[in-house]
């Protein structure tokens, strides 16, 4: 039987390195949204201003990975499938969400090990997000 190494950090907010590090992410991802051609579809879903998007995104992936609940306090319950629900998410979409999501925590030096971790988990939920078929 093998034992999975324990995280070196009481919650994924912590070994991320905190909220400045949540912040760099965020802003990578949108960057990358903004520059990448593979991430077309996915930018085209988010209108031509991404602030709200970003500060938002910004304000759930802190709580999310357990540091500050901002999202939560403003706004409460993420409800994520349901304010998502106007948008027209099939796979493409998630795929690219997740792809853009991945570059984004490789470029701003996320831990390998919390990058696998976070990978599969925004997988799993850009998946249940899924509201097309395609």
């Amino acid at each position: 039987m093998q034992i999975e190494d324990k995280p070196p950090f009481d919650t994924p907010f912590e070994w991320i390195g905190g909220e400045a590090r949540v912040r760099a992410l965020t802003e990578r991802f949108y960057d990358l949204m903004d520059l990448e051609p593979g991430y077309a579809e996915l930018r085209a879903a988010h209108g031509p201003d991404l602030h709200n998007a970003r500060e938002r995104l910004f304000m759930f992936l802190c709580g999310w990975l357990g540091g500050p609940s901002y999202y939560t306090d403003q706004f409460g319950h993420p409800r994520l499938r349901m304010r998502h629900m106007p948008f027209a998410i099939g796979i493409k979409e998630r795929d690219q969400w997740v792809a853009c999501m991945d570059q984004a925590m490789g470029e701003t030096e996320v831990p390998e090990s919390l990058r696998t971790r976070l990978k599969n988990s925004f997988f799993q939920t850009a998946d249940w997000m899924r509201n097309k078929g395609v």
